[in-house]
């Protein structure tokens, strides 16, 4: 970014989006004069800084989402966006297939004529020209393993999470008539306030008593659900337990565990996992 006049100051943005002054003589300063700090051009960029990490921020959200989601995404979208940085970053080295699910490889590029760069699974790159691809949920990826090993060999640093985020596969010899999953229930809190803000800040809804979960799977979303008690923000601080897990359709009607999805199935085990980990632990039994 250039450089924007301040007083008898230039002022810009370096790579960390920090705001950095040069005196007249072009010499760059360790830090910003103090009669700079309310300067309309270095409000300006902090405020251009705020509007760039929430850009970035609802970039990775809606990646993460058609990932979440499996969805069919149309090449001329991923080539209308790849030139900003922000959207590049959420989108680079994501496993794409195609419409079919078979894997195409790992997105490098995305140009409106030569179509997308790919790492194909042989480490060659690759220009394909389909008119949609997906960005598949890990678990709907039958060689994982295989992609997570090849991955690390060549060096990929997903920004969404694609690959190295922890799946749950339904177990084999689940019945398929049950309603509920305990295997995280029982996980204890020091009241319901600490049970509450650890479901918030692992971004999850809260509805009534629940810890909730939406996943759009096959044309229909249904919902992961956890009791985590109904808030009170009189609450004396009593413990609290985290019930079991369980799935609904949107109108609230229990789901049996045979009917619930992979992806649904994954997304609601790592949120019962994920509010297990934060639980008090007493002993390395408990850690265990």
């Amino acid at each position: 970014m250039g450089w924007v006049p301040a007083g008898d100051y230039e002022v810009a943005l370096d790579g960390a989006r920090k705001v950095v002054c040069r005196n007249a003589a072009g010499r760059l300063l360790k830090s910003l004069p103090a009669k700079l700090r309310d300067d309309p051009a270095v409000v300006g960029l902090r405020q251009l800084t705020e509007w760039l990490d929430q850009h970035e921020q609802q970039c990775l959200t809606d990646v993460e989402r058609w990932m979440a989601r499996s969805l069919a995404v149309p090449a001329a979208v991923l080539v209308q966006v790849w030139p900003d940085p922000s959207w590049q970053s959420a989108l680079r080295d994501l496993v794409v297939t195609d419409e079919d699910g078979k894997v195409a490889g790992f997105l490098r590029d995305a140009d409106g004529t030569r179509g997308l760069g790919l790492v194909d699974l042989d480490g060659d790159t690759v220009r394909i020209t389909p008119e949609l691809v997906r960005v598949p949920h890990p678990v709907l990826l039958d060689d994982l393993d295989d992609l997570r090993e090849f991955a690390v060999e060549l060096g990929v640093e997903q920004k969404a999470g694609q690959l190295f985020r922890e799946v749950w596969r339904r177990p084999a010899d689940l019945d398929p008539e049950g309603e509920q999953v305990d295997t995280y229930a029982g996980a204890r809190f020091d009241g319901q306030r600490s049970l509450h803000s650890r479901a918030a800040s692992l971004g999850y809804r809260i509805r009534g008593d629940q810890s909730v979960c939406p996943v759009f799977e096959d044309g229909r979303t249904v919902e992961a659900r956890i009791w985590i008690g109904e808030f009170d923000p009189y609450d004396g601080g009593d413990d609290i337990e985290t019930g079991p897990l369980t799935w609904t359709d949107t109108a609230g009607r229990t789901v049996r565990l045979g009917q619930v999805g992979p992806v649904a199935w994954s997304e609601g085990m790592r949120m019962a996992a994920a509010l297990h980990a934060g639980r008090v632990i007493e002993n390395e039994e408990q850690a265990a």
